[in-house]
């Protein structure tokens, strides 16, 4: 059992991953989504621009230990730097006890130094190259592992070790800091592994919605009825909840608020309490606050619902979509600006300004805090005159801030496609995603398949309708919540997919 780079990385990030990797059926791993696959093409191509002009030797064997006594001949001869060097104090010492697991690790450059070691008087650093933009303390922390399983192999300590980040964005990490808290966690790791027993599930969106574990994962969740799958359930108010044995949404509705509260801070308790009703409910529950956010809910003749597709990487927004809905006549119409090149950005966005500028009394909704950024930043780079910018954020409206502050929802997640779908909205492409619409882009720049743009519009389509969907729910709650605050909208037809 191998202990690596990668093994490390995940543990940080959660536990299940390597023990899963190590012991469970392939079987019921995920498929690799294509994303997945881009942010590795980019990560590579990060490298690649991170190694331009350096003279580097690579082992060329196909196994690990062959390739690591490869390594440590290429660092007795002494020479500049190596690619993807594998180290491991075991490549020639021979196994450890049954059972350990074995160290291995592969820096994406070892450089040489001055200094004494057991090739001579000279030594190795290592560096790692990631496509991260900060250096994330699980970056730092395998840093410290390359550092240490260097430090084995070579005879003596590096005198540093070195992070390459994306846009060639170089930091330097801290061992004396660093060591200590890796040797911690690699111990913890080494436990786990040895173990075999099996790590409690935790499904954290953001770091388990690309892993090949996530689906399994989930289903596991589920079977346990587990609080993780209960938004503002962190880690940390898992473990104050375990601690007290509550471990289910029926364990949190029936402790007494107080007990809680002591714990988490009364106003958190009686969000968690109140998001368990709900799911166990399967309805919206209102919120003290759905009376003030009847009013600042805007109904007019014409309405927009607005969403914009981008590619972060590039620091580009190649669509913005609106729907405009004419509720006088029950008619809708969609409208897309594409940049098909990212030189065309410019274009779009005066483009979608025009558009939207025939309806400048119309609401403009659209979900989470990405849209109104974007107009900012484009406005910036396009020098749109501030006045026109001013009049466009004053329209805006974020239905995620005021769902958020009306109702909790049953729902696992309050992103906009969790919420639509439980309201019945269906999206055409079942598959479609924010992060499938930025590989159809990718796809569509160097192929040239005017199918994946038709693809990338149908998607976003089916968010601004979502977005009416979700306008038009939350306005008939509130209506029912606070009658005779606001304006109730009247029901528009809205297209179901």
């Amino acid at each position: 059992m191998l202990l690596t780079d990668e093994v490390l990385l995940h543990y940080q990030r959660c536990a299940r991953r390597p023990y899963l990797d190590a012991h469970g059926d392939p079987q019921q791993r995920d498929p690799e989504r294509e994303f997945l696959q881009k942010l590795r093409r980019d990560s590579q191509q990060n490298v690649a621009a991170a190694l331009a002009g350096l003279d580097c030797h690579q082992p060329q064997a196909s196994d690990w230990p062959s390739q690591a006594r490869e390594t440590q001949a290429l660092m007795r001869q002494g020479v500049a730097r190596i690619h993807r060097g594998v180290l491991s104090p075991w490549a020639l010492a021979g196994e450890p006890d049954p059972g350990d697991p074995v160290w291995v690790s592969t820096p994406t450059l070892l450089v040489k130094t001055s200094g004494p070691s057991a090739w001579g008087d000279w030594a190795y650093e290592p560096v790692d190259v990631r496509f991260g933009q900060r250096s994330k303390p699980e970056y730092r922390v395998v840093a410290a592992f390359q550092a240490l399983v260097l430090t084995a192999v070579q005879g003596s300590w590096p005198a540093r070790a070195r992070l390459i980040l994306r846009q060639q964005k170089q930091r330097t990490v801290d061992l004396a800091e660093w060591v200590p808290r890796m040797q911690a966690l690699l111990e913890q790791c080494r436990q786990m592994l040895r173990s075999g027993q099996e790590p409690e599930v935790f499904i954290a969106r953001q770091r388990c919605d690309l892993c090949h574990w996530y689906g399994f994962c989930h289903g596991v969740a589920r079977a346990q009825r587990h609080l993780s799958l209960l938004p503002g359930v962190t880690p940390a108010r898992y473990a104050l909840l375990h601690a007290r044995n509550i471990t289910t949404p029926e364990g949190l509705t029936a402790a007494p608020l107080g007990e809680l509260a002591a714990v988490l801070g009364r106003d958190r308790a009686a969000q968690l309490q109140q998001q368990a009703r709900a799911h166990l409910r399967d309805c919206a529950l209102p919120k003290a606050s759905a009376k003030r956010v009847a009013r600042e809910l805007p109904t007019a003749a014409t309405e927009l619902c607005f969403d914009i597709e981008a590619e972060p990487k590039r620091g580009l927004d190649y669509l913005f979509g609106v729907l405009r809905v004419d509720r006088a006549t029950g008619t809708e119409q969609f409208r897309t600006f594409v940049a098909e090149r990212p030189e065309q950005e410019g274009q779009a966005w005066h483009q979608f300004l025009a558009y939207i500028g025939q309806y400048p009394d119309a609401p403009i909704f659209h979900y989470s805090e990405y849209e109104p950024e974007a107009c900012r930043r484009l406005a910036q780079r396009y020098a749109t005159p501030r006045g026109q910018l001013d009049s466009l954020l004053a329209r805006m409206v974020d239905l995620h801030r005021l769902v958020a502050g009306a109702a909790t929802l049953p729902v696992e997640r309050y992103s906009l496609k969790a919420i639509a779908q439980w309201l019945g909205f269906r999206w055409r492409d079942p598959e479609g995603s924010g992060d499938r619409s930025i590989c159809w882009y990718d796809r569509w720049l160097s192929g040239g398949d005017r199918r994946l743009l038709e693809a990338i519009q149908r998607y976003n389509e089916d968010d601004c309708r979502a977005t009416y969907r979700l306008k038009h729910w939350l306005a008939d709650f509130l209506a029912r919540q606070a009658p005779g605050v606001g304006h109730a909208p009247v029901r528009s037809s809205f297209a179901k997919h």
